[in-house]
């Protein structure tokens, strides 16, 4: 019986963790205003590569 209530216990602390996580990610990405961060981090693959060597 122990066991069980536990596990009951350490379910209902990951949820609250996962679910502050998930919030923290939100504020981070749209009320910091990173918009512009993110824009040039996605730009990279793209950008050209002059001084790779091959060619």
């Amino acid at each position: 019986m122990a066991i069980e209530h536990i596990f009951d216990s350490a379910s209902s602390v990951m949820t609250v963790i996962s679910f502050t996580t998930f919030v923290g990610i939100l504020l981070w990405t749209f009320v910091l205003k990173r918009g512009q961060d993110f824009a040039t981090a996605a730009a990279l693959p793209f950008a050209d590569e002059e001084d790779s060597g091959h060619g």
